[in-house]
């Protein structure tokens, strides 16, 4: 762009960066609205993943005291249902300048 030949065929360099100035066009804030951020959190694989360390906690579940005593592993599995539900669940959240979406599949 810095070359001789178009530096000599536009004008100097002052001028041609006046000019991109000039012609660039930005938007106002206002015309744009609020920002938008969307965010996709696949949940099924994290939950997959986590799913041994709660197999291996189940058994604390039994030094809980005999009114709280429940089956370790229905427990585990029970929660794990749980959260394996929450796919499709769709988070929205407006602040003053900024919209975001959050969607778990």
């Amino acid at each position: 762009m810095n070359s001789p030949v178009v530096i000599r065929r536009h004008g100097d360099l002052a001028a041609i960066r006046d000019r991109a100035l000039r012609m660039r066009r930005r938007p106002s804030a206002e015309a744009c609205g609020p920002a938008r951020l969307s965010l996709w959190l696949p949940v099924t694989p994290l939950f997959a993943a986590l799913a041994p360390f709660a197999m291996l906690a189940a058994p604390l579940l039994l030094l809980a005291p005999p009114m709280w005593r429940v089956n370790p592993w229905q427990a585990a599995f029970t929660i794990g249902g749980v959260l394996l539900s929450l796919g499709g669940t769709e988070i929205d959240v407006d602040a003053h300048d900024t919209r975001i979406r959050i969607l778990l599949f």
